[in-house]
């Protein structure tokens, strides 16, 4: 008998998105011979996206580093902003090993009684009534099927199509054992546009780079991120485990014709090219495109079109968004006065804590900067960031 869903990928969204079908009283199928693994990020999550996933988490103790602070640099300048100007219990961010984080989440599916197949799905395919997956030891027939294979899924190559290199940003950089740092710190770069990034995680730090795939190569990101690390004796004497991933980053147009849905199918997270291009943050999106796609399937019968209606209202617009003011953002003028403003700014720098702690939706952005009263210098921000 057909499970009512199979999901590929047992990563954030596909373990997030079983927790809550079986829930619903969906039987629920997970393909992934590789999860729980670590991921080429910086590993923090915001309250916004833990508050989403507390109930299948209530009662796990997961190892965590919690950051108040973190610095930016671009060129010569830097600028510490904290994560917090106030108090507030949702000031901070929370930095995991994702190792932990999925593993907790892909347990937690389990335990509610989700089934977990550690097997690598090699084909898909539209059959009677439903879909067929193929993996090297049998094939499985589900009704509904969810891509949470990410930006490679093989499910939004077979029944969608494939991202364009045009539509990626490559992320490449070490995990580094044996070492840690007080802060996280991001370094803004212009050539080309990306940053790199260095944020500690409970048991090695994770430093990366991340720049648009079109013209760039892992090979030199890498050899800038290490020339960067070493001047600050972030790796010395560590263990160095290098990776390379390729990571969403669509533009203003692209989401105009986005398909992330189609007859018995649903692409959710990376897959679905939900990943914030200014910042390559994807794991809110990815938890939230999850839970929009098991309610969809548990409580529609036209399942597909009440999904698409939730990305289009909720998602899409913010990352279109931020497409837009992508652009103008990695330009060394803008960064530079942007490094200004957080230096000289509390209110600059509220703002910016707001933006990294999922807060600030971009839609409002520059109004609230014009409303810090710090006029004179948020007038210079937006003169100079032409987004």
């Amino acid at each position: 008998m057909a499970d009512d869903v199979a999901i590929v990928g047992a990563g954030p969204a596909g373990a997030w998105a079983a927790w809550r079908l079986t829930r619903l009283g969906a039987r629920v199928t997970i393909f992934d011979g590789s999860h729980p693994r670590e991921k080429p990020c910086g590993g923090g999550v915001t309250k916004r996206a833990l508050d989403l996933v507390r109930p299948a988490l209530a009662g796990v103790s997961l190892p965590s580093v919690t950051i108040a602070a973190a610095r930016f640099e671009v060129d010569d300048i830097s600028a510490d902003v904290p994560l917090a100007e106030d108090p507030r219990p949702d000031g901070g961010l929370a930095v995991f090993s994702r190792a932990a984080f999925d593993a907790a989440l892909l347990d937690a599916a389990v335990r509610a009684g989700a089934t977990h197949v550690p097997d690598r799905v090699t084909d898909v395919n539209m059959a009677p009534g439903g879909v067929e997956l193929r993996t090297a030891a049998r094939v499985h027939r589900a009704a509904w099927l969810i891509g949470a294979d990410g930006a490679n899924s093989l499910v939004r190559r077979r029944l969608a199509r494939p991202f364009a290199r045009s539509q990626l940003s490559v992320a490449t950089g070490y995990f580094v054992h044996g070492a840690s740092a007080p802060e996280i710190v991001v370094r803004f770069e212009t050539d080309p546009s990306g940053y790199i990034w260095s944020f500690p995680r409970p048991d090695h730090l994770a430093l990366g780079i991340c720049a648009e795939a079109n013209g760039a190569q892992p090979g030199p990101l890498r050899a800038r991120l290490a020339k960067w690390a070493s001047r600050r004796g972030l790796a010395t004497g560590a263990r160095l485990q290098p990776y390379s991933w390729p990571i969403p980053s669509l533009r203003t147009s692209d989401w105009e014709h986005e398909r992330a849905t189609g007859e018995r199918w649903i692409l959710v997270g990376d897959a679905a090219g939900l990943v914030d291009p200014l910042t390559r943050e994807g794991i809110f999106f990815a938890l939230q495109s999850a839970e929009f796609a098991a309610d969809a399937l548990g409580a529609a019968r036209d399942g597909p079109r009440m999904y698409e209606a939730h990305l289009r209202s909720a998602i899409y617009g913010e990352l279109s968004h931020a497409a837009r003011l992508k652009a103008g953002f990695y330009q060394r003028p803008f960064l530079r006065l942007l490094i200004e403003a957080l230096t000289h700014s509390a209110r600059v720098r509220g703002v910016m804590a707001d933006l990294i702690a999922g807060r600030q939706p971009y839609a409002t952005l520059k109004r609230r900067l014009l409303a810090t009263l710090e006029f004179g210098l948020a007038w210079q921000l937006l003169k100079t960031w032409r987004g």
